[in-house]
Formats: C-alpha cells, sequence, structure tokens
C-alpha cells in the first residue's frame, strides 16, 4: 500500500488526469502546495512503485494499477465528505477535517461509513431525526 503521502500524489494526479486529461508536475505541485522538486521526486517514486510512469519532459500517465487506486482514493475523499455533511459537521470545517482523517482510517472503516451513508441516503427521516437532535444539543450547549 502506498503511504499517505504517496495517497495524496496518486489522488491529485487522478483527479488533474481526469479534469485536464493531463497532470504536469507544475500543476501537481499547484495543486499539493509543494515545491516542484519535490513532486519530481515523488513522481519518480511512483514511478518505481508502478503506479505511473513518468518519462523526464514528456509527462506522465497512471497504470492501470494507479488508475484504480486514484479511482478508490477519491471515492474514500468523496465519501467523507458526504459522511461529514451528514453528521452535520460546518461545511467550513469539511476539507481540512477530511483531510485529518482520511490517511487514518482502515478500509474496513471507510466501508462501513459508506454503509452508514447509503442508510441516511435510503432513510431521509433518520437523517432529519439526526439534523433535529443536532439542532437540540445546539441550543443546549
Amino acid at each position: 500500500m502506498p503511504t499517505p503521502s504517496m495517497e495524496d500524489y496518486i489522488e491529485q494526479i487522478y483527479l488533474l488526469i481526469e479534469n485536464k486529461g493531463y497532470a504536469r508536475v507544475s500543476d501537481i505541485a499547484d495543486a499539493l502546495s509543494v515545491h516542484p522538486s519535490s513532486v519530481t521526486k515523488m513522481v519518480q517514486k511512483l514511478d518505481k512503485d508502478e503506479y505511473l510512469v513518468y518519462e523526464k519532459y514528456r509527462g506522465l500517465v497512471l497504470t492501470p494499477k494507479g488508475k484504480k487506486i486514484g479511482k478508490r482514493l477519491v471515492d474514500r475523499h468523496e465519501l467523507l465528505e458526504q459522511f461529514l455533511k451528514i453528521i452535520g459537521v460546518k461545511e467550513e470545517n469539511i476539507y481540512q477535517d477530511v483531510e485529518g482523517i482520511e490517511h487514518h482510517l482502515s478500509w474496513n472503516s471507510i466501508d462501513r461509513i459508506g454503509d452508514l451513508v447509503q442508510f441516511f441516503e435510503e432513510n431521509p427521516k433518520r437523517s432529519e431525526e439526526l439534523k433535529q437532535l443536532q439542532v437540540k444539543n445546539e441550543s443546549v450547549e
């Protein structure tokens, strides 16, 4: 399995390729707020570990292995955002919270969160009850 740092790069590369059709070192550096030299080092490591194919000055492409994990990482991120919205986390906190927890949960936990999100989507009445409970608890504080 890739490290949390590798996951961030794979996820970002996947998103860039999905949205723009390509991912350049400069695009990745901008998206992750890191120096291009750091991106080059990580891309070389991801190439060595067969998540992507990198040719200096020519760009990079994700391997099937890289695409698969990239999609899974993007799905995990979106699921956690959904979950935090459902449980009433303030919108301005969601992105940072997801970034803080996504690498620290097992895939088993992610799957269970997926089940819970699905439950609330299929049972809007329960979702509304949760929101009412939150309003009640906030008024007590």
